[in-house]
């Protein structure tokens, strides 16, 4: 994890409330969705972990409230995540080819995009304070769409050898995955909290 990680949530609170007066700000959704698109080419999901303003609003906000509660095999299905995926692509398409070569044409693509933010970020806070605080990263659209791409790049790697089965890598993993199931954790976010917790040094990139 960045040291920055733990502040990147404050855009969150930007484009949700300063939209609301300035539009524009939702363009800061546009470059995060093209960032983390374009990273999962080479590292997955690891802008999930690593620089996702949302990701640091629930690991260093939300975690504080959230009830801890296992988060649910619904969640985690791409029966559930693929067509959540095509519906928010094409509501976004939709919203925007309706405005587009209007007057003000780039201020209310803005204000689509702060709505989104705002929409979305609202289903986040829900689950992730009923569930796990990470519920919302398991369904997430663009978390789908980076596991689509690249979820077998950049993954977690073991030295057998010298793990000891003490199980505190999966105690602290916020996306609650067996990570010693080494090779099959494309939903990994590379937050890197398993390589700290292991005593043994087990774990590495």
């Amino acid at each position: 994890m960045l040291k920055i990680t733990r502040y990147l949530w404050l855009l969150v609170l930007i484009v949700s409330l300063g939209g609301l007066w300035y539009p524009y700000l939702g363009y800061l959704m546009a470059v995060v969705m093209i960032t983390l698109l374009a990273t999962s080419v080479v590292r997955g999901r690891w802008f999930c972990g690593n620089l996702c303003p949302r990701g640091s609003l629930y690991d260093f906000v939300l975690s504080k409230v959230s009830r801890k509660q296992d988060i649910p095999n619904i969640l985690k299905s791409f029966w559930l995540r693929i067509p959540l995926l095509v519906l928010m692509m094409t509501v976004m398409i939709y919203r925007v080819s309706v405005i587009f070569v209007t007057q003000n044409m780039f201020e209310k693509i803005g204000v689509v995009l702060v709505s989104m933010c705002i929409v979305t970020t609202s289903l986040a806070i829900l689950l992730g304070g009923f569930y796990n605080s990470r519920a919302w990263c398991t369904v997430c659209p663009m978390g789908t769409a980076q596991r689509i791409i690249g979820g077998d790049r950049y993954q977690l790697k073991m030295a057998h050898e010298l793990c000891i089965d003490c199980k505190k890598c999966e105690k602290v993993c916020p996306m609650e995955l067996t990570v010693r199931d080494i090779g099959n954790n494309p939903d990994c976010i590379k937050c890197g909290r398993c390589v700290e917790a292991c005593p043994k040094d087990a774990l590495y990139f």
